[in-house]
């Protein structure tokens, strides 16, 4: 007898979860965030990627070598302040790929005359690979949200 009432009720707890799912599968169109955001029909638009490599002058002293690191700092949280920046980030080995950058803006030209203003390139310690990218437009909420995620500043 047990076992007659626990399959209608296994079958009625998997419809609950599955209707549950399919509300939840096809999310409200919010045109003013999508406007705000840029995002074109398919919710995205067109970013430019940096991935940051070595450069050919890294043979800095230390004491150098940390200042351009913290002006580099300085320069991303001017960039991501002013909205020009959405992600900036390094990877974590010691390669040749340092981080990468993804630009809120629409041109690899735009993004060269921001890379230009990076300490670090300007020193030769870093160079720029710039690329056209097209991805979500929710990402130029990161810096909004991450603020508020964030216990300690760099």
């Amino acid at each position: 007898m047990k076992k007659l009432f626990l399959i209608p009720a296994l079958i009625l707890l998997s419809n609950c979860l599955f209707a549950q799912g399919k509300s939840n599968e096809k999310p409200l169109y919010d045109a003013a965030l999508a406007k705000k955001l840029n995002g074109n029909e398919y919710g995205m638009k067109k970013y430019v990627i940096a991935f940051l490599k070595a450069g050919p002058n890294r043979g800095q002293d230390s004491a150098t070598a940390a200042q351009l690191q913290a002006a580099h700092m300085a320069n991303i949280h001017r960039m991501a302040e002013a909205g020009d920046l959405v992600v900036a980030g390094p990877f974590m080995d010691d390669g040749e790929l340092r981080g990468i950058y993804i630009f809120n803006v629409e041109t690899v030209e735009k993004a060269k005359e921001l890379t230009e203003t990076d300490p670090a390139v300007k020193a030769g310690r870093l160079v720029m690979e710039l690329h056209p990218w097209y991805s979500s437009a929710a990402l130029m909420e990161v810096n909004g949200i991450h603020k508020k995620i964030q216990k300690k500043s760099h």
